[in-house]
């Protein structure tokens, strides 16, 4: 009796400390044949790190987002990736200005031939603004994780150097582009693309550090 009256407590204590996540981030989906699909392990890679690392409370699913859409503001952190072709609507614009106007967030990471479509689409989104690389002094280089040299070479394609793009809304950062890094290949399961740990802890990282980074401003 005693036995089962001490099991009973423990599940109640267990289920009485339960926190339920404070966020959800989500993936975006577009329309003009890309592969917004591309990477499918790596969220829910990051975000496990994420919890276990810098103390965040995400929920360990992530939701999938049509860039046009209303729910786009259920999200404060938005991530976008692909290889191909980019085409955002007149009204897909509208949406996607407002939610980062409105203090959402939106990350992009080239996986490689991502960069000739998307920076024309962005440019819709905000005419005025272009993407500025941001200074490895950048706060979003030096959350938990430091990385004096910027961004982490993930994966090596044409070897030119990582870069880190910023669009400053009204003195905020409201989109960081990753870009020549694949840092969402970092974040998928090891046995997609056979990296090392060392390289894939790198990658996690600064994953973690962008999610701290936009959290915290």
């Amino acid at each position: 009796m005693i036995k089962r009256c001490f099991l009973y407590v423990l599940i109640i204590s267990a289920f009485s400390s339960f926190t339920p996540p404070t966020y959800q981030i989500a993936l975006l989906k577009y329309n003009g044949g890309g592969d917004w699909y591309a990477n499918p392990t790596s969220l829910t890679n990051l975000i496990q790190f994420a919890n276990l690392n810098i103390g965040t409370n995400l929920n360990p699913d992530y939701a999938t987002v049509d860039v046009g859409s209303t729910e786009l503001f259920n999200y404060p952190f938005i991530h976008m990736t692909g290889h191909g072709n980019v085409v955002f609507s007149d009204r897909e614009v509208e949406n996607l200005r407002n939610y980062l106007k409105g203090g959402g967030f939106l990350h992009i990471d080239d996986n490689y031939g991502l960069d000739k479509f998307i920076r024309p689409q962005m440019k819709k989104v905000f005419p005025d603004l272009e993407f500025i690389e941001l200074p490895f002094s950048h706060p979003i280089f030096h959350q938990k994780y430091d990385f004096p040299n910027g961004l982490p070479k993930i994966h090596e394609h044409d070897g030119k150097r990582p870069q880190g793009f910023g669009l400053f809304y009204n003195g905020r950062l409201v989109c960081f582009y990753s870009y020549d890094c694949d840092l969402g290949d970092g974040w998928e399961d090891q046995d997609v693309h056979k990296d090392s740990e060392a390289t894939r802890t790198k990658a996690l990282r600064m994953g973690a550090n962008i999610l701290q980074f936009v959290f915290n401003q």
